[in-house]
């Protein structure tokens, strides 16, 4: 084939691919769009944006410094565009989520490109043409169009992905460059910038963050270039760790320590995992892009007598010229890093080992990097118990491992030799039967929408729910996307009412078995400096629900808002976790406690008749616990600079602190007298 047939081939095939990338762009937009929504745990979000609008700092509930959000750039990225726009946080939210979830197929698929066909400067193999392939199964499955919406971080978890992946297929097939002292060239210093990002985009993603930095660093480099790659890399999430634990007196999230981020709960992971595979006959065409990129590897390998050994070093960073200097600012210590290799050959060892961090810059390592990655996040998913809702957290892993194969080459033009000809006669109908076998699954997942699931809004055995359908079916809305859409859910007018019109102070705890009523429990007695029957200017009103989003975001931000499973509330987050418990709510604070911390009652008739007297007694006791009270005064006390001092140097003792949820157990636990019984009320209140 002649260069110029080539060339208008490759022109041919460009076209092509841009037109699938639009096809695939358009499918997912429209079907996440169709499936737009805002999830409850999205409201949660937004209520530490309200506070940050407000100037109360990026808390849950003004005064306490609680972080209750797992994503701390999507918390910031939220909150700076909303500045930019002034638009309303949920379509903030939702405007956010679905940009940066088109952007990580866009990505996706044009690093796989640069995978299969290389760059310019450093092509691969023959003119092919580059079918939408893994990527349909992403965009086709019903939870990843969900949560391409939902208003949680999802978007911005894997467009981080996708944007990793294109830069480091890029930087595989790239000829290393420095500048005068080390510095590196401006491409290299974003991928490491983005990469070191990975822990604020969520906790986990610093497991993925710590390989493609891995590689960056094992790479040849001088000492110089290094130095320069780990400050760029490390100065954002490390100076931000270092004011989390100063102001927040933990090294994570409080949502790590509700859910207990690092327990194993490997049953419940693995039906997580079976719930995702089950209902789409996911396994199918899993198993068919695997087939098909097994055969496609088998193809470049095989296409020409050492094609392989080609493609290797044209991944490498020595591609080309090797080392590009750029220009007359080169890095002055060149020519010492070339005599130390030059002198370095005499010694095995060492020459080995130039010779691997050489073989590090290539797109085979790359690629498998990130298949590494995706089987860590897999199996860390499992572990933990994954989720309780459908797919979510399952979503990652799964768009890493398709990474490789989100498009699929299929090699056009004559045949470059027998060789090459007899492997097409191979790839070419495996491949294209793959690619039909998995557009026809996407069309039936299409047509039948969710498979299998008669019932989507209830909730299995295991605790997993289609979060979506679950909040479809109980506001009445078919896209729940403000937070007034979750004025329709049971129980929420009634608060709101409630609240609004209670003058005196309140904390309003959920009636079990009704879904409309709330118990009103005022305090008994006029707040400090009111005369009797005088009523406050500002009535402390405290409210307590599991549903966390909908609740604070549709009351002012002057009510304190806890939750019973400790996303809001750090003492509920303490708690040892209930074995055979819910994932996501396998922790359960008693009223109680919240009643003891309020002081809301203190005449024993005037408790609502469910709750027992004598266990909130026993919580005021156990609430004097002085490692109790340590925790307490970290998020709460004045923010002096004693107090960042003491939380950064105990953030990791806080974590690990653990208290009973039963007051009198606790009341043991500390050593604490325990308050005599007294006959509980028995009213009709």
């Amino acid at each position: 084939m002649t260069e110029v047939a080539a060339g208008r081939f490759r022109r041919w095939s460009g076209t092509a691919f841009w037109a699938g990338v639009a096809v695939v762009v358009a499918i997912f937009f429209a079907g996440a769009w169709q499936r737009r929504w805002i999830a409850d745990d999205g409201l949660i979000v937004l209520r530490t944006v309200r506070n940050l609008i407000a100037g109360n700092g990026p808390v849950f509930n003004a005064g306490e410094r609680v972080e209750s959000n797992t994503s701390t750039l999507w918390t910031y990225l939220i909150y700076l565009t909303h500045e930019v726009v002034g638009f309303r946080l949920e379509l903030v939210a939702l405007g956010l989520a679905l940009t940066l979830s088109m952007a990580a197929v866009v990505c996706a698929m044009l690093g796989t490109r640069v995978m299969y066909r290389g760059t310019r400067r450093a092509p691969a193999g023959v003119p092919v043409l580059l079918l939408p392939f893994g990527v349909l199964i992403y965009v086709m499955l019903p939870p990843a169009r969900d949560f391409a919406s939902s208003g949680l971080e999802t978007g911005l978890v894997i467009c981080w992905i996708g944007v990793m992946w294109l830069g480091m297929q890029l930087w595989a097939r790239a000829g290393h460059r420095e500048y005068r002292f080390g510095l590196p060239a401006p491409g290299m210093a974003a991928l490491a910038f983005i990469a070191g990002l990975g822990p604020l985009v969520r906790p986990e993603m610093a497991i993925a963050a710590a390989v493609f930095l891995a590689l960056m660093a094992a790479a040849r480099q001088s000492w110089r270039h290094l130095g320069w790659l780990v400050a760029i890399a490390g100065a954002v999430p490390v100076l931000y760790q270092l004011w989390r634990m100063s102001y927040y007196a933990l090294p994570y999230p409080l949502t790590a320590v509700a859910k207990d981020a690092g327990g194993s709960k490997w049953g419940r992971g693995l039906e997580y995992l079976w719930d995702l595979l089950s209902p789409y006959a996911l396994l199918v065409p899993i198993a068919v892009v695997l087939v098909a990129g097994l055969v496609s590897l088998w193809a470049v390998t095989n296409r020409r007598p050492g094609a392989w050994i080609r493609y290797f070093r044209k991944g490498s960073g020595s591609a080309g010229a090797g080392v590009d200097q750029g220009d007359d600012a080169a890095r002055d210590d060149e020519h010492d890093a070339d005599a130390h290799d030059d002198q370095g050959d005499d010694d095995n060892a060492v020459s080995r080992l130039n010779r691997l961090r050489g073989g590090v810059r290539s797109t085979p390592v790359v690629t498998v990097a990130f298949l590494a990655v995706a089987l860590i996040m897999l199996l860390y998913v499992t572990r933990v118990g994954g989720d309780f809702m459908h797919g979510r957290v399952l979503l990652p892993s799964l768009f890493l491992f398709l990474l490789p194969v989100s498009v699929v080459p299929l090699p056009i033009g004559p045949p470059r030799g027998e060789q090459d000809g007899r492997v097409r006669r191979v790839a070419v109908p495996v491949v294209a039967g793959a690619w039909l076998v998995v557009v026809g699954w996407a069309v039936t997942v299409e047509v039948t929408q969710d498979p299998f699931r008669e019932e989507p809004e209830s909730i299995t055995a295991a605790g997993i729910v289609d979060e979506r359908q679950f909040y479809i079916q109980r506001t009445g809305h078919r896209h729940p996307l403000l937070a007034e859409d979750y004025l329709d859910f049971p129980r929420m007018r009634a608060l709101v009412r409630d609240v609004s019109t209670n003058r005196t102070g309140a904390v309003f705890l959920p009636v079990p078995g009704f879904q409309d009523r709330w118990d009103v429990v005022s305090y008994d007695r006029p707040m400090p400096g009111l005369a009797p029957f005088e009523l406050p200017d500002d009535p402390i009103k405290t409210v307590v629900f599991l549903n966390l989003g909908m609740t604070s975001m549709n009351l002012p931000l002057d009510v304190k808002v806890y939750d019973t499973v400790g996303l809001a509330s750090p003492l509920a987050a303490h708690t040892d976790r209930m074995e055979d418990g819910r994932i996501g709510h396998d922790k359960f604070l008693p009223y109680d406690w919240v009643m003891a911390s309020t002081g809301v009652v203190e005449d024993p008739v005037n408790f609502p008749r469910w709750i027992d007297v004598n266990w909130v007694n026993q919580a005021e006791v156990a609430l004097q616990c002085s490692a109790t009270q340590a925790l307490i005064e970290s998020y709460s006390a004045p923010l002096t600079p004693e107090r960042r001092w003491s939380n950064l140097v105990n953030a990791f003792s806080f974590a690990e602190y653990r208290m009973n949820r039963i007051p009198a157990y606790e009341v043991q636990r500390c050593g604490l007298p325990m308050p005599e019984e007294v006959e509980k009320y028995q009213g009709t209140r």
